[in-house]
């Protein structure tokens, strides 16, 4: 059988726009011979349409799309996935569409609710299996979540399935790709039928979608894999009688910094531009955040779309001015100096009979950055440039980052990046090109709100804070296993929390591109007001 896997960026909502992609991606795959074409889970809407879904105009738009598709399929199967009502139910469904008709339609049966899934709230659950003739070919259709569970890839197999087709809409995470291999592979060996697996791509606000589409025989072997975050159609030979002979050696997969580098710039790229916009601008302190920002909006939109601004105070370094003035000359972006210790010192003339004898302490710091947040907001409402926010998952996570200062904007790229990937992730783009002053990367961290500032003034040393982080909020590890981890016991205490107590600050913060197991987004839903922090079980 040929097939044609649709690895698609499409986007939410934008009914037009996706229904073209979908028919010129079906014309590539005619153009090619295809007998088969599959295209990603909710492809004609995006993922997750969330509560479009509660919309009987942009239903009925799914279901004429649906329609309008199928009355160009002559010579040709098409596996397409569309958002459906049927009856007073609400299906995840995908539709076959072939010689101008729907000839058949599956329901999702296993809908995920868990982390960033919340599919039952708005889909109900499919009970029959769907097994199709294609060029003599009997393939069971299935729908993302399915394969992840045994039953109904099963069932489709004893239903008379020669191999199996799933429609996907499964977002990156940093160890997902290969869970998903895996998966694939035993799903393929267990059962003994070739499978293909179609993916979305593309970001869609916080999630991003790799891609990774997939052929295996039925021996578990992986005959082809389309390139991570690259949309195309992408046409095979797929051999369905048994496994393959030799099977193709494939091109080595890219290093952990490599990809995830690649899920920001297209979580970048995608919300810029997706939400109607070109240019970004981001305030650029000469430290190690702000550095890693500039290089991934320069490398996701073009040095001619990126603006700095540089805005020094008293405390501000030479070194700080003199590495952000050289990377922004690197980079080739404009560069702007507004130094604020005039509107400072207004601030505190008119604020001091208020403050009175009052000792300074955060107040005064904090002001800093709000001033520095006015400066960008100001410059972003302005230039209509969409304003990018620096800071990383371990400073929100522990509440370092001033609300309404230095977490303004409107989307963070290192919102789900620990403090020791950012410098991963800095080094990793030094080898691209020369990018991020060297120096910036080895200084000690600080944010320069105060004399000879560091950042462990405040907190844990960053190996130590986002080896507890990533046992507390991925790993969901009680106090007691994270000391036993080798992590001191009043420390853990500190940091956990501190966790709690930012919950408010974190639901005021832009959103982000979200690269780990769990991200403060959709995965992360801990109550804001809660005495469960004053009773951590665990006693210094």
């Amino acid at each position: 059988m040929r097939i044609a896997l649709a690895q698609l960026n499409v986007c939410m909502g934008d009914v037009g726009n996706n229904l073209q992609q979908v028919k010129d991606a079906i014309r590539q795959a005619l153009a090619q011979q295809a007998d088969l074409i599959v295209f990603p889970e909710l492809a004609l809407a995006g993922y997750p349409p969330e509560d479009l879904v509660f919309r009987p105009d942009f239903l009925a738009q799914m279901q004429a799309g649906v329609e309008e598709i199928a009355a160009g399929t002559q010579g040709i199967t098409v596996i397409l996935g569309a958002p459906l009502r049927r009856g007073n139910d609400l299906r995840n469904m995908a539709c076959v569409l072939r010689d101008g008709a729907i000839v058949a339609e599956y329901a999702k049966q296993c809908l995920p609710n868990y982390r960033v899934f919340d599919e039952k709230r708005y889909f109900t659950p499919g009970t029959e299996t769907l097994v199709i003739d294609v060029v003599g070919v009997r393939l069971g259709v299935l729908i993302c979540e399915d394969i992840w569970e045994d039953a109904p890839a099963q069932v489709a197999v004893a239903a008379g399935a020669e191999a199996l087709c799933v429609l996907n809409a499964s977002p990156f995470s940093h160890d997902k790709p290969e869970q998903r291999a895996e998966l694939l592979q035993r799903q393929a060996a267990s059962n003994r039928v070739p499978l293909a697996y179609a993916n979305l791509v593309g970001g869609q606000d916080e999630l991003v979608f790799d891609g990774d589409s997939m052929l295996l025989d039925a021996a578990g072997n992986i005959l082809f894999r389309a390139e991570a975050f690259e949309a195309g159609v992408f046409v095979q030979d797929w051999e369905i009688a048994g496994a393959v002979a030799h099977p193709p050696a494939l091109p080595p997969r890219p290093d952990a910094e490599s990809i995830i580098y690649k899920a920001l710039l297209t979580g970048i790229r995608d919300y810029v531009r997706k939400n109607g916009f070109s240019r970004v601008l981001l305030g650029l302190s000469g430290g190690i955040d702000s550095a890693l920002v500039l290089a991934l909006a320069v490398d996701a939109l073009g040095a001619e779309n990126v603006e700095a601004v540089m805005m020094p105070f008293y405390y501000t370094s030479t070194m700080s001015v003199e590495d952000a003035s050289q990377q922004a000359e690197w980079l080739g972006v404009r560069y702007r100096h507004l130094p604020i210790e005039g509107v400072y010192d207004s601030f505190m003339s008119l604020l001091a009979p208020e403050f009175g004898e009052l000792p300074e302490d955060v107040t005064e710091q904090n002001l800093q950055a709000r001033i520095r947040g006015v400066l960008l907001m100001s410059l972003s409402n302005k230039l209509g440039s969409l304003l990018l926010s620096t800071s990383n998952k371990s400073e929100s996570a522990v509440g370092y980052a001033t609300l309404y200062g230095d977490m303004a904007g409107a989307f963070s790229p290192l919102k789900d990046v620990y403090k020791m990937q950012v410098y991963q992730l800095a080094e990793y783009r030094n080898t691209l090109g020369r990018a991020i002053p060297q120096r910036v990367i080895e200084r000690a961290p600080s944010a320069e709100l105060a004399p000879g500032q560091v950042d462990q003034d405040s907190l844990p040393p960053y190996p130590v804070l986002d080896g507890i982080l990533q046992r507390f909020i991925e790993g969901d590890q009680v106090l007691e296993d994270i000391v036993a981890d080798g992590f001191d016991t009043v420390t853990v205490r500190r940091v956990v929390n501190l966790v709690l107590l930012s919950e408010y600050k974190r639901r005021q913060a832009a959103p982000g591109v979200r690269i780990s197991g769990r991200g403060f987004g959709k995965d992360w839903r801990y109550p804001i007001t809660s005495a469960w922090r004053k009773n951590l079980p665990l006693k210094p």
